[in-house]
């Protein structure tokens, strides 16, 4: 377990913070930068599970935020050098992906299929899921980005990738399995 004794350092008042294995970087760094994301990812999924969707859906989002703390911390912590000790004790992997691939299915099944793009709203919970969904997807590329810059694990950004996916169906689930979704109507293009 954690223990936190205090919440300010006074360590990053510079502008500079510490990775998971104690390096000091600028907190604008790609790997802070993309963390941050994440956590914002997972701010908006507590939004969500206040919004009051089913018991359901709020289980399984409370799943989320758990995976996202896991998921932040192997990218907080950056892969071992050759011949290092990874520091980390788990790293994410392709079951975890596999895991979320099985919830989109389970989801997906039972909803009304798919005839129009689908506006972000319907119920509070729904939008919730959705503005979820749009800062996991920026997550996503700020993970893309750092990841174009250094190793990483390229198991967190298949993740987020179907992470944003699965948010999708959730958004649609707490709109009644997409019966109350908002669909997109084009404008007549003459």
């Amino acid at each position: 377990m954690i223990r936190l004794d205090r919440i300010y350092t006074r360590g990053g008042d510079g502008g500079m913070t510490s990775t998971g294995d104690g390096q000091r970087v600028s907190k604008l760094h790609a790997r802070i930068v993309a963390g941050g994301s994440v956590d914002e990812t997972n701010c908006a999924l507590g939004v969500a599970i206040s919004a009051g969707p089913t018991a359901e859906v709020s289980e399984v989002l409370r799943g989320l935020q758990q995976f996202l703390f896991d998921l932040g911390a192997d990218l907080c912590v950056p892969l071992p050098v050759a011949g290092q000790p990874d520091l980390l004790k788990s790293r994410l992997s392709s079951g975890d992906a596999e895991h979320l691939e099985r919830l989109i299915d389970r989801f997906t099944a039972r909803q009304a299929p798919l005839n129009s793009f689908v506006l972000p709203g319907g119920s509070p919970a729904a939008a919730q899921l959705h503005l979820a969904r749009s800062i996991c997807r920026r997550a996503e590329l700020d993970v893309l980005r750092m990841q174009a810059a250094e190793p990483m694990n390229s198991a967190i950004a298949i993740c987020l990738n179907r992470l944003s996916d699965l948010l999708f169906v959730l958004a649609r689930a707490a709109n009644d399995d997409g019966r109350n979704d908002v669909l997109w109507e084009p404008r007549n293009a003459n």
